[in-house]
């Protein structure tokens, strides 16, 4: 037995120990230690004190060469594609069902600038191959909209929030393993993307548009909340990184020329940055315009990356299920050379 399984069973049994002698809080600060030491062998993996990943990031810039090397077409309904996640031996993509679309008010009324429509929010869960396992339906009444997800080693965490800016959100914890759903706590605002800080066993969101991040314990008190300073692009999915980073993709529609339609036709620029959990900044951020079979920015929704040594592997799914070729999870990658 692997010396990461030995870990991952001897942290499942301490948190069932502590849950039947002590109760939830001191589940919760298992959980946390478990995060902190967890580790995986799969793509989007983070060993704690691994550094290799902010360290060849650091060397992406506007010249990176990025190639195209895989397509994986998903052979079930994936409809609207938000956030993916990868342990050893599993593929985990949020993605939301609408049912009914929202609609925008004339003027805002108690404090929402829409209806909350309605939908339902999918987690599937997938073998290496993308066959379908298992679809996890999370959500509870306007709260339908998964948004970007992270693997800490044990657990998948996934933001549940309402399809609209200034509401709600349920964080969920789902056991990589069994499958298990815990709701962990619910949250005012609408929440979109989550890692889990393992140096810290905290957890850090961002809202609608990554405009204000928020960092919460595991009973949900919020600790801090910070502006975001960057106004690039909107992040859409994160990874926690050594020590106490997160590199988050995403996307911003921005204006065409009024000869290639004006405000009626937008362009998509995508974008990754790194953030320093510690000074709350961001230490790089860049560009990154690759193209999906539907013509969608490569960075627009699910997006995680690995590094082995100065090679980066990035792993995206922009595309819808009912668009294209259907959702297809693109894998690039990049040799960077390192300063010095």
């Amino acid at each position: 037995m692997s010396a990461t399984r030995t870990r991952g069973i001897f942290a499942a049994a301490i948190i069932l120990a502590v849950t039947a002698a002590g109760g939830t809080a001191a589940a919760q600060a298992a959980i946390a230690g478990a995060a902190r030491g967890g580790n995986d062998a799969g793509p989007g993996a983070h060993h704690a004190t691994d550094t290799s990943l902010a360290n060849a990031f650091d060397a992406v810039d506007r010249n990176t060469k990025w190639q195209l090397t895989g397509k994986l077409k998903l052979e079930f309904p994936t409809y609207h594609t938000e956030g993916i996640a990868f342990s050893q031996d599993r593929i985990f993509l949020s993605a939301v069902e609408i049912t009914e679309p929202t609609k925008k008010f004339a003027s805002p009324q108690d404090g929402f600038d829409r209806t909350p429509g309605k939908g339902v929010g999918h987690l599937f869960v997938m073998d290496k191959a993308g066959k379908l396992q298992k679809d996890i339906i999370l959500g509870e009444g306007d709260m339908y909209h998964p948004g970007g997800i992270d693997f800490d080693g044990t657990n998948v965490w996934v933001p549940v929030a309402q399809y609209r800016p200034d509401s709600s959100a349920i964080i969920y914890r789902v056991d990589a393993k069994s499958l298990d759903v815990h709701k962990q706590f619910e949250v005012k605002d609408h929440f979109g993307g989550i890692v889990m800080d393992k140096q810290t066993g905290h957890l850090v969101g961002n809202t609608w548009g990554s405009r204000r991040f928020a960092e919460w314990d595991l009973r949900g008190k919020e600790l801090s909340g910070w502006q975001n300073p960057n106004h690039f692009v909107d992040y859409q999915d994160c990874q926690y990184v050594p020590n106490s980073k997160m590199l988050c993709g995403g996307v911003t529609n921005l204006p065409q020329t009024p000869a290639a339609g004006g405000t009626g036709a937008t362009y998509e620029l995508g974008g990754m940055a790194m953030i320093d959990l510690k000074s709350r900044g961001v230490t790089r951020d860049v560009p990154f315009q690759q193209w999906s079979t539907a013509g969608h920015v490569a960075t627009r929704n699910p997006f995680k990356m690995t590094a082995d040594g100065d090679r980066l592997t990035l792993k995206v799914a922009p595309d819808n299920g009912d668009e294209g070729n259907g959702t297809e999870i693109l894998t690039y990658a990049a040799t960077v050379q390192r300063a010095g």
